[in-house]
């Protein structure tokens, strides 16, 4: 794996109006690896996968693809860059075979090898019986399958996919990331965004977590867990109106800041590991609360989130336009996960 650095940014900062989608972020990508770039809808991600791919001016900074600058170059960049949006940019009335020599043609390919490189990739994809099909009797899975090809033709060293399993199935995510992981192994580099945490998790090299535009902690997926602290006790109410009164007996054995993590889970640093379990077992059956779990597990990149930004991934802008409150968190200041 090559130690120089596929992507170089440096203090990008993008506005739209009053709303600014990139506040300075700093990023790198070694070759042959994959970024996951982390947060929740309206963090900043798409922004500034558009200005890595030229099709966004940033207001300042200043941002590399093996050496060449996005916004004084970009013809150059273009030439090494693969981009799978967040929908999958197919074009339903054509077949997928249609599809793969459009975009060979847009990208001035030569027809032969347009051709056999369109073949190549029907057939790496599991799509060769539906290369007749138009697009719009695909399934999901299919059309994402589709605009990964596409994305693919040129042979791009660098490869970015914008929330690429976006309303797919369980199985189709699975598909797609097992694609993945074979584009990593055969030298490519990949910018990942995502919003959820178990793919960031699975298929991450180095995790950047960015909120209300900045980057606000970075580090590998078990760097990044290893910064929230040890293990934590999870206990799963029966009833959630009980979710309070949990969380409050939590409280009384750790960290006072217990999290809600769903509609009927708390959880709380086990500060003194196995002990902590028994602990709580024992408090919660002072209190007389019914729980369906009780556990010690490690922490997960939902506490990351959550112990940094004060809320979970999830979570959207407001319908008013404003940004959650956030992105400092409990933690403060932007974290760097110790290498």
């Amino acid at each position: 794996m090559a130690d120089a650095p596929a992507v170089v940014v440096e203090n990008l900062e993008k506005a739209f109006g009053e709303t600014k989608a990139l506040d300075g972020i700093d990023l790198q990508i070694s070759e042959g690896t994959i970024l996951g770039l982390l947060g929740p809808n309206g963090a900043g991600k798409t922004t500034a996968v558009r200005v890595l791919a030229t099709l966004l001016h940033p207001d300042s900074g200043h941002a590399e693809i093996f050496g060449y600058d996005v916004v004084r170059q970009p013809a150059e960049v273009r030439t090494l860059i693969g981009l799978a949006g967040q929908n999958a940019a197919v074009d339903e009335l054509l077949t997928g075979r249609q599809n793969l020599r459009m975009v060979g043609r847009l990208y001035h390919m030569p027809a032969s090898e347009v051709r056999s490189r369109s073949e190549e990739l029907l057939e790496r994809f599991e799509l060769t019986d539906a290369a007749k099909r138009a697009v719009r009797t695909y399934s999901g899975g299919m059309r994402r399958r589709l605009d990964l090809a596409a994305s693919l033709l040129n042979r791009p060293r660098i490869l970015y996919l914008d929330e690429p399993t976006t309303g797919l199935d369980p199985r189709s995510r699975a598909d797609v990331w097992q694609m993945i992981r074979a584009l990593v192994h055969e030298g490519t580099t990949l910018l990942l965004t995502t919003q959820y945490l178990e793919e960031a998790d699975r298929l991450a090299d180095q995790i950047s977590v960015i909120d209300n535009g900045k980057v606000i902690a970075e580090g590998t997926a078990d760097e990044l867990k290893s910064s929230t602290g040890g293990q934590v006790v999870e206990v799963r109410v029966t009833r959630a109106a009980d979710l309070d009164r949990a969380v409050a007996v939590l409280s009384s054995i750790g960290d006072a800041e217990a999290a809600r993590t769903d509609d009927q889970v708390a959880t709380v640093a086990a500060e003194r590991g196995v002990a902590s379990v028994a602990d709580a077992a024992e408090a919660l059956r002072r209190e007389q609360l019914d729980v369906t779990d009780l556990a010690l597990r490690r922490p997960t990149l939902d506490d990351v989130f959550l112990d940094i930004t004060g809320r979970v991934a999830d979570e959207t802008p407001s319908s008013n336009g404003d940004r959650p409150s956030g992105g400092r968190g409990r933690r403060g200041e932007r974290r760097k996960a110790r290498q």
